[in-house]
């Protein structure tokens, strides 16, 4: 049976493979059969709180398999489910769960201490469930699948990601968003990076990045085995891949070099490793050589963003192979069933080598942005996602990301809006104005950069005003270093001249993201 809604998923491998093993976290091993009675429970404990179908949940945790259950049972239960980082400063947790209004807060031990508080501030929500009581919960209720009626265009999850404004946004992403594109691949292809259920794939990445979710479900969609990591380090990595004979690997540029640095990684083996799946931010060439070399597997890139539904361009392995060819440092070309073109200031499509604003037309598009159907229109116009990266193609069809028309910093593979950390640092007495800048870092790939213009008669550190911005926002978005100018670079029209800022730092490069 093809598997086309999360609801199936489940279904579908338990009924095919019930004792295969489906999730490995520590000691606990969930074979597919278990994985789908946790899920039913799960869906009978939502339904019997009342919840309507579209109803949201959240998930404030690290990564487990039990949050996959909560997955799964919601999809179930028609329910749509939000996974929040617990990187995340309290201030932006409750902003989401502002914006969410969710019926059921799922809380792990990182934010257990603010339950309360949580609740407090969130009138929507009928439960809070501590993860630490989560088994109690899920087991009172019946593994009876209710077996509602769900179709690939129910909305089945509502990712967060920070908008231009520094406000939350919920990418509203359809079943269809995580099995579609793959549907048109093997298709065409018939299979695609060799997936069986023998793989052993090790999870990396957060289920608050679409990158990590969706490699979640792609894992459980081949009926392959999942290794699960609480929390991304580059030692655990190492450990892993050795102790599970992992066979494919996701990994972000930034956590490739952790996992290089690692002095552990001089003879380790990744013999089993057979493909490493890399994106989220591009790639110093010089990094993925090394990465080739050291990890000795079939490298693959893929490009898309949360409102594509992940990926929607790759770069092959057979591209891999000779790091002198231009393409090395491409984004690729687009799956089957998905289309990309690249366009000028009037929506006009441009030919080659001609640098305009990246749109990809995707089966696996979002939906919408909950309750925001005016950023909706201007990102999503026609069935066209337009991405606000600048890139171009080259005469093969190969395209190349060269710069952001938004601001966006990317960091370790995480999107970090400059608004965001504006924002956090303007209510500072001393801050009269702030321009905060991504700037090149070769481990990291961005680091956040403050431009600082203090009111007369004030004298205030770097250090006081990282701290003053450290309560509002997660550690990963604060700046890493802040400069000093008497007055910013504008426009006539009064806008920060932020091209102007970021030059000093990228010249030299041959394009403005890292």
């Amino acid at each position: 049976m093809t598997i086309q809604t999360l609801a199936d998923l489940p279904r579908v491998q338990a009924a095919e493979r019930p004792e295969a093993r489906a999730l490995i976290f520590g000691s606990r091993v969930t074979n597919y059969g278990a994985l789908d009675r946790a899920a039913s429970q799960v869906a009978q404990a939502l339904l019997g709180l009342g919840l309507a179908p579209g109803a949201r949940v959240v998930v404030l945790d690290r990564e487990s398999d039990h949050a996959l259950e909560i997955l799964l049972g919601a999809a179930k239960a028609r329910v749509v489910v939000s996974y929040l980082s617990w990187r995340l400063a309290p201030a932006e947790v409750l902003a989401v769960l502002a914006d969410a209004e969710p019926s059921v807060l799922f809380v792990g031990p990182d934010f257990a201490g603010r339950s309360g508080e949580l609740r407090a501030a969130t009138p929507s929500l009928e439960a809070v469930i501590e993860m630490a009581r989560y088994p109690e919960w899920r087991d009172a209720a019946a593994p009876i699948d209710p077996l509602l009626p769900v179709s690939p265009e129910d909305v089945a999850v509502q990712m967060y990601t920070s908008g231009t404004t520094g406000q939350p946004k919920g990418v509203r992403l359809a079943h269809r968003s995580f099995f579609s594109v793959v549907l048109g691949i093997k298709a065409a292809w018939g299979n695609w990076i060799e997936w069986s259920p023998e793989d052993i794939a090790l999870h990396t990445l957060p289920n608050s990045h679409i990158g990590g979710l969706w490699w979640a479900v792609r894992v459980m969609a081949e009926g392959a085995t999942s290794v699960l990591m609480d929390s991304f380090a580059g030692f655990k990595v190492i450990e892993l891949v050795q102790a599970h004979r992992v066979s494919k690997l996701c990994l972000v540029p930034a956590m490739m070099q952790v996992v290089l640095s690692e002095p552990s990684m001089a003879g380790a083996d990744f013999s089993s490793t057979r493909y490493l799946m890399y994106g989220g931010s591009p790639t110093p060439p010089a990094l993925l050589q090394r990465a080739m070399t050291a990890f000795g597997c079939r490298f693959y890139q893929v490009y898309g963003l949360t409102e594509t539904g992940n990926m929607a361009v790759w770069l092959a392995p057979d591209d891999h192979s000779d790091p002198a060819a231009e393409r090395f440092g491409s984004a690729g070309r687009p799956y089957p069933g998905v289309e990309a073109k690249v366009i000028d200031r009037e929506g006009r499509s441009l030919g080659p080598r001609a640098v305009g604003e990246i749109c990809l037309y995707s089966p696996a598009r979002m939906v919408e942005y909950w309750r925001r159907p005016e950023e909706t229109a201007r990102t999503l116009i026609d069935g066209w996602i337009h991405t606000g990266d600048a890139g171009y193609f080259d005469e093969a069809g190969y395209l190349y990301v060269s710069d952001r028309v938004k601001d966006m910093i990317i960091y370790a593979g995480e999107n970090i809006y400059p608004a965001e950390v504006e924002n956090a640092l303007y209510d500072h007495p001393a801050v009269k104005e702030v321009a905060v800048i991504g700037v090149p870092d070769d481990k990291w790939g961005e680091l956040v950069k403050a431009i600082v213009v203090v009111k007369p008669g004030t004298d205030p550190s770097p250090i006081e005003l990282i701290a003053h911005a450290r309560p509002k926002i997660a550690a990963y978005k604060l700046p890493k270093s802040v400069d000093f100018v008497s007055e910013l670079p504008r426009t006539r029209s009064g806008k920060v001249k932020k091209e102007e800022l970021r030059a000093p730092y990228w010249k030299g490069r041959s394009r403005n993201v890292n």
